[in-house]
Formats: structure tokens, sequence, C-alpha cells
């Protein structure tokens, strides 16, 4: 896909999409001839990691000023190295119409979701390769404690109808029809709804995590002046106004930007105090999956 940006420069963007951490993997991959200038979007504690590899190049863009609080603490958090540009509360959909055809109790809380009558009904995405699902298992560790996480994740299993590669295929998945619940963020769910699809949003009566969708420029870049002028204009209000007119209903970090009308009030909804400097970390995102892998996956 071509793109043109109107800053200082016009910039045309070779654009590819992939899930947060096939993303990670090309930059680590990439390290010693960079094939990327801008990381763009996906959930921010992956590129706190790469930031901590040391994969990232530091810049001060020139729009930090008018930048919201806790886009302004994910900044600072990042080392200068990655910028916050929306946020978004992560939840669960279901379809109204499949559990009303399976005469089902509608779920409220994350506990629900373990009902039996739920078996191979529910997606949840790979959080190796998802963002939204590596979210989605530091959320719970931190409602729960790491142990009954776990515990929890196995007795979810037995209603997992698959873990996709794509965070947003869960609830693209339940709108379809294709699976009863999804777990994923809830402005996905509300653009889907949007559209018409027979979507419930739910925010989990235990309380959620969050994400801080990022931009970074990645270390080496062969485009340094674009990469910057387009970090620029991700973080401008002009920049950020383009997510509303495209129908994404993240919460812009610009404090100038206007917040879309189908945007969930994430002040309403109760919220974890995200750790992102601990669940950001190399090390411990490294641990968590690898645990994932073994006691709830299988894999060795």
């Amino acid at each position: 896909m071509k793109y043109a940006v109107m800053t200082r420069l016009r910039i045309d963007a070779t654009v590819t999409r992939k899930s947060t951490g096939e993303i990670l993997d090309q930059v680590r991959n990439e390290k010693a001839d960079p094939q990327t200038d801008v990381w763009w979007g996906g959930t921010g504690d992956a590129q706190l990691q790469a930031a901590d590899e040391g994969l990232l190049q530091s810049y001060q863009p020139q729009t930090t000023t008018a930048m919201l609080p806790w886009a302004d603490n994910f900044f600072d958090l990042s080392g200068g190295h990655s910028a916050g540009i929306y946020a978004g509360a992560l939840g669960f959909a279901y379809n109204t119409d499949l559990l009303k055809q399976k005469g089902l109790k509608a779920p409220a809380c994350w506990k629900d979701l373990l009902d039996g009558t739920y078996a191979g009904a529910i997606e949840l995405a790979d959080p190796n390769s998802s963002g939204t699902a590596y979210t989605a298992l530091a959320t719970l560790v931190q409602l729960f404690g790491e142990d009954e996480a776990f515990k929890y994740l196995g007795r979810l299993g037995a209603n997992i109808r698959a873990y996709p590669q794509s965070g947003s295929a869960p609830v693209k998945d339940a709108a379809h029809g294709e699976t009863l619940i999804g777990i994923s963020f809830i402005h996905d769910a509300v653009t889907l709804r949007q559209a018409g699809y027979p979507l419930e949003i739910v925010a989990p009566c235990e309380g959620t995590g969050y994400e801080i969708g990022a931009v970074s420029i990645v270390k080496g870049a062969k485009n340094l002046e674009a990469a910057r002028a387009f970090v620029d204009f991700a973080l401008s209000a002009e920049g950020q106004a383009t997510g509303a007119a495209a129908g994404q209903n993240q919460v812009p970090s610009n404090a100038g930007a206007s917040l879309p009308p189908g945007a969930p009030d994430i002040s309403m909804i109760r919220m974890v105090d995200y750790d992102f400097a601990t669940f950001g970390s190399a090390d411990e995102r490294r641990r968590l999956l690898k645990r994932f892998d073994s006691e709830i996956r299988g894999i060795p």
C-alpha cells in the first residue's frame, strides 16, 4: 500500500500490516540491516521491549507538549524511544444472534467465560504473535495474581475454539458468527458494531487492562528524516484525526485531537493500574510467554 503524508515533507510510505509479536521478531531479525523505518501502532509494551533491547532510535517529537498525561508517562518510560498515539481498553464481545439461538446467558465478567456452556465458543489470540492477547495475559496476571491467572487460563482453554495470530481476529470471528465470544480491544468491537454486526460489548466486571498504541523509529532507519516527519504527523492533532475519519475508535493521545464519537469512555471502565514497566520488559514478556506455551498450549 502507498500513503502520502503531508507535513513538511511529502512521504511515500510502503506499509506492511503485521501482528505486534511478528513485528518485534522482524525488527530483531533485521537488527544488522533494518528494512523498516517506523513501527506504527500496536500495543506499546512490545515497543518498550524493543527499546529495552536497543532496537529503537530515540527521538524528541515536535508535539510532545500537546500529549495527554498517560502518553507523557509512556514516552518517559520508553526513555524517549517510543511515543503513545492512542489508548484502548481490553474486553470482549459476543454475538447476540448466536447467544439467542443457543439460549445462553450473557457473560459480564472474566470468570463468566469459564462456564461450560461456552465450550468451544470463545476465541483469544496467541500472545506470542498478538499484542492484544499479551495485554490480556498481563491483565489477568495483574487482576488475579500470576498463579491464579494461569489456573484461569487453563480452565478457559477448555472453552477456547482457536488461538488466532491476530488480536482483532477473535472479535471479527464473533461478528461473523464463526465464534460466540471474542476477547479483544473494545474499540475494535465498537467499529464492527457500527458497521452493523450483532455484537454486544463487555467491559469485564472484575476490571480490565488497556493498551497504549505507540509509534517508534527503528534504530538504523535508512530514511531518518522522513521517519521523524512521520512520527511528528502521527502525534499531531491533524494526524490523529485520520483515525476517526477511517472509522477507528481509539482514544487519541494528542489533547487537541477530537475523540471519535464511538470511542468508549475509558474513564467509566474499571481499569487495573497497568504496569507497563514490568510487563513491557523483555525478560518478563519472555518468561510469561514461555509459561503460557508450556502450561496452556502444551508446547515444550
